[in-house]
């Protein structure tokens, strides 16, 4: 791999998926893009149902519209997310809320098969993630960021980076954010999508988790993707951190 410059760090290197114009934190005019030719995998891992829909529901649409193929990789089924019910209750309402979530986004829900309240970040809980993500072969990957007040965000974002050293670095690795000022922090984006145009899917999808009471979390989204899409010159966005070391030649540019 090349040593990246300063430049390449500010304008965004060219080996983030195509498919889609992504904004540097220097830019504010459309890359103009084209669609690749062929198709990508992008997997988006999340703690909980209602993570991915959260931080990148609206790119996850993007690449599903696109025709590129999509999967959410949940930690847990949210057991321990619905007051008075079990967790064997939470879990089967909340897989049942993720399906639904993924349907609208045209994507594919993958569970890793950890328990929300007692997620587990050990070596045989790496090596057991690692499996699931080689098992998906991405051309990239979203995850969380690290910096988290939510143990099980900071597990995930753990466990997804190991699996990406121990994959040999070989995928685009990008992080998202979640409930910004309560949750995620120190969030300093390097890139932009423009979601503008599926940012209903986005909202239906969240909405699809009913059990989490979606008048209030998503209101802190909406701000977010308000927010984020002032700052780069779009109605609607939502912003990532691409790992520095990411490979630029590991998604094909098309044109």
């Amino acid at each position: 791999m090349r040593k990246l410059s300063r430049r390449d760090m500010l304008s965004g290197a060219a080996g983030i998926a195509a498919a889609l114009p992504l904004l540097s934190a220097a830019e504010n005019s459309p890359r103009g893009i084209a669609p690749p030719a062929h198709k990508l995998k992008v997997v988006v891992a999340g703690a909980h149902p209602d993570d991915p829909e959260t931080g990148c529901g609206g790119t996850i649409a993007r690449y599903s519209d696109l025709g590129h193929n999509v999967t959410v990789l949940y930690l847990t089924r949210g057991e321990r997310g619905i007051k008075g019910k079990t967790y064997d209750e939470a879990g089967r309402i909340r897989t049942g809320e993720a399906e639904k979530a993924c349907e609208i986004l045209k994507a594919r829900p993958v569970f890793a098969g950890q328990i929300n309240g007692k997620v587990e970040v050990t070596y045989a809980r790496y090596e057991e993630y690692r499996k699931i993500l080689e098992a998906e072969n991405p051309d990239l990957v979203f995850t969380h960021w690290p910096l988290d007040t939510h143990e099980d965000h900071r597990a995930s974002a753990l466990l997804v980076y190991d699996a990406w050293l121990k994959l040999g670095k070989k995928f685009p690795l990008f992080f998202f954010e979640v409930m910004t000022g309560e949750q995620s922090s120190h969030f300093w984006p390097t890139h932009y999508v423009d979601i503008s145009a599926t940012v209903d899917r986005k909202r239906t999808a969240c909405y699809a988790h009913a059990s989490q009471d979606p008048d209030d979390f998503y209101r802190i989204h909406d701000e977010m993707n308000r927010f984020r899409g002032h700052e780069c010159g779009r109605q609607q966005a939502e912003a990532f951190i691409r790992h520095v070391q990411s490979p630029d030649e590991a998604v094909p540019l098309s044109g």
